[in-house]
């Protein structure tokens, strides 16, 4: 984090330890107002979610507009089709939420951080809780662009009644949606349990980016297809996405709000084995 971030966080210290004396009420709410005091007081926090919106959107309307469907059954899936930049957005958000912990012990801030409100798991929970807050509201806004603008270009290009596509706008596209905004939310709590346990955001960043893209890319070479099938379900990156599909949804290894659910088994089990780590080790 950079030096004009010290004068909010001097505040951060003031209000701990006016927390210590009492005078706030809770100790959850008081971490919360200081992680999102740093959060926002953080100029690159404003500039990854903006890129994180901006490629998301960006990548999912060049998807919508090349991607053509060529006759009846053609195999493509709108949904994936139409938010396909949210397998780039994730890499910024696992980003931010990296900078979020890693930044604070790069700089030895942690420990101001922890001698102002000496209740780790608090601290973590109200890291927690403010990027995935962020997350969210820069999710819901990338991938509604998205949808619409693929909504509006996907007929265009083959994806009409005449070739099985009746209606794009359907109860399925609603959940593909809505759990492309979640699937933000885990990566980046994700990003936060990985940095809490390793302490270092180079290697947070390496060991999230390498989860997402490297774990899928390792499945491939496996020869054989239950343990490719098992490989591709415990990915995150490949079973979290699977909330996307809307056809063929007997095909998928696993179904969409399952394979939603190993991603979350992921990011809490991160950020469980980070709390515990935070509890266990000196700052």
């Amino acid at each position: 984090m950079n030096g004009g971030d010290v004068v909010s966080r001097g505040d951060v210290v003031s209000r701990g330890n006016g927390a210590s004396a009492g005078t706030v009420a809770s100790p959850f709410s008081d971490a919360l107002h200081a992680e999102w005091t740093k959060l926002r007081t953080v100029a690159g926090t404003a500039w990854l979610l903006a890129a994180a919106v901006l490629l998301t959107v960006g990548l999912s309307v060049t998807s919508a507009a090349t991607v053509t469907c060529d006759g009846i059954r053609c195999g493509e899936d709108p949904a994936k089709v139409g938010l396909l930049g949210v397998m780039a957005g994730q890499a910024v958000v696992a980003v931010l939420a990296v900078l979020t912990v890693g930044e604070e012990y790069g700089t030895g801030m942690i420990r101001v951080t922890f001698a102002a409100m000496p209740r780790r798991e608090v601290v973590l929970a109200a890291k927690a809780t403010v990027v995935a807050a962020v997350t969210a509201a820069a999710g819901v806004l990338a991938v509604l662009a998205s949808a619409l603008l693929a909504l509006a270009l996907l007929p265009g290009h083959g994806f009409t009644p005449a070739n099985g596509y009746a209606d794009l706008a359907t109860a399925t596209t609603l959940r593909a949606a809505a759990g492309s905004v979640l699937y933000l939310v885990l990566i980046a709590l994700l990003g936060i349990g990985v940095t809490t346990l390793l302490r270092d955001s180079a290697a947070a960043v390496g060991t999230v980016l390498g989860l997402l893209y490297l774990f899928p890319v390792l499945a491939q070479v496996i020869s054989n297809p239950d343990w490719h099938r098992h490989a591709l379900q415990l990915a995150p990156m490949q079973a979290g996405l699977d909330v996307q599909a809307t056809i063929d949804l007997a095909g998928q290894p696993l179904s969409p709000w399952q394979g939603l659910g190993v991603l979350a088994l992921w990011a809490f089990g991160a950020l469980g084995l980070g709390g515990l780590m935070l509890r266990l080790r000196d700052a």
